[in-house]
């Protein structure tokens, strides 16, 4: 006779993944025999430089490496982590007690609130936003409270918001919108949340994708912000090294040690071997991200052109590589026009309101393809706009 085996009540609360339900949908197509362009999920199309993959191929025939890893990473990466922070952002961090290592940006983020949130903790999480902030508080069980990115507003946060909560996920260049945060806005936002005790969640997964050399800035920069501020790279973007799964924390340093220890009970660190490569990426890869940022720019241009070409106002992001525009006037809601779009165009693109209420009525689109497929895609779209 079989148990009774269902999911967790925990589990019950979250809904579909929004990129998993992309994925199958567009896997179906494929399925079909059709030419599918998929401007859905946001995973680099270019490969990892030839110079990173070297350095984890000389570092994983070495045998000192096939052990378990230092739960905080080799003492190595977080110098050479701190060294570039310095350098890119002009902030100190201490490497022993400010910055922690991660299996990718996503793994921290998701199990920092189990070492930061009780029950019913309330939570601040944009909207629209990336669906794994929501996931993780439900998983801790905090409470998840909206905090709405408004086009009016240029997608940043009403600061009068930030009050009675725990803590506040922010990302930004941000996913889905691609809006950047001005350094006075910055200052202000850390200035609420110290008052507030707010806990500030900064994801930077996105720091060194932008376009006309607008740097976007670090929390860590504002004076006083490592008071409450943890703050989430990774290496996935910059180097096109999403499937190696490698990032950082850094910031304060009680939020660093909340979640070292929680993921001292959980995993047994990062194979050194891929450490070594991260090393490598961070003191040798400047010309790799600044050819990123010239070949996304140029897609991004061309892909904007051509949309309005055919009448369709796209907003130019300032960065990040996605494209988040209103929906096209014919259509009636965000699901219809994905719908659409794969139905009738064979293109992938993603619903807002798969990323929040506030979500609705926004189309997000990817420029992680050949701008060849971009232009086509604008073809494809033409016969249905």
């Amino acid at each position: 006779m079989s148990i009774n085996l269902e999911f967790s009540d925990r589990l019950k609360q979250l809904p579909p993944y929004l990129f998993a339900e992309i994925d199958k949908a567009k896997r179906a197509a494929r399925a079909q025999g059709r030419d599918i362009i998929d401007l859905g999920v946001g995973d680099p199309d270019s490969e990892t430089p030839k110079f990173i993959i070297d350095a984890l191929k000389k570092a994983a025939a070495d045998g000192k490496n096939h052990h378990y890893a230092f739960d905080a990473g080799m003492p190595e990466l977080r110098k050479t982590i701190s060294r570039w922070c310095q350098k890119r952002f002009n902030i100190s961090l201490d490497s022993d007690t400010e910055i922690y290592p991660l299996i990718g940006s996503k793994e921290g983020l998701t199990h920092l609130p189990l070492g930061i949130i009780n029950p019913g903790d309330k939570v601040l999480i944009p909207d629209p936003a990336y669906p794994a902030y929501r996931s993780s508080v439900i998983f801790a069980g905090g409470e998840v409270v909206a905090l709405p990115l408004k086009e009016k507003n240029d997608y940043l946060p009403e600061l009068s918001l930030l009050k009675k909560a725990k803590a506040v996920f922010l990302n930004y260049p941000n996913n889905p919108t691609s809006a950047i945060l001005p350094k006075a806005y910055m200052k202000d936002l850390i200035a609420v949340a110290k008052k507030e005790n707010i806990i500030v969640i900064s994801d930077l997964a996105y720091s060194e994708v932008y376009y006309d050399q607008q740097k976007p800035s670090s929390f860590l920069e504002i004076d006083g912000a490592k008071d409450c501020v943890i703050e989430f790279h990774s290496f996935s973007k910059t180097f096109y090294m999403t499937g190696w799964r490698l990032g950082w924390t850094c910031g304060n340093p009680t939020l660093i040690a909340a979640l070292a220890k929680v993921k001292t009970n959980i995993d047994s660190g990062i194979f050194q071997a891929i450490q070594v490569a991260g090393m490598e990426a961070l003191n040798n890869g400047d010309q790799a991200a600044e050819d990123m940022r010239a070949l996304y720019q140029d897609r991004r241009n061309a892909f904007i052109k051509g949309l309005r070409s055919i009448g369709w106002n796209v907003p130019a992001p300032k960065a990040a590589f996605y494209l988040w525009s209103p929906i096209p006037k014919k259509f009636k809601d965000s699901m219809q026009t994905a719908k659409t779009f794969l139905e009738q165009a064979d293109i992938v693109a993603t619903p807002g309101n798969g990323f929040g209420a506030y979500g609705e009525g926004y189309i997000r689109m990817t420029l992680t393809v050949e701008k060849s497929r971009l232009l086509e895609a604008v073809e494809r779209l033409k016969k249905i706009l």
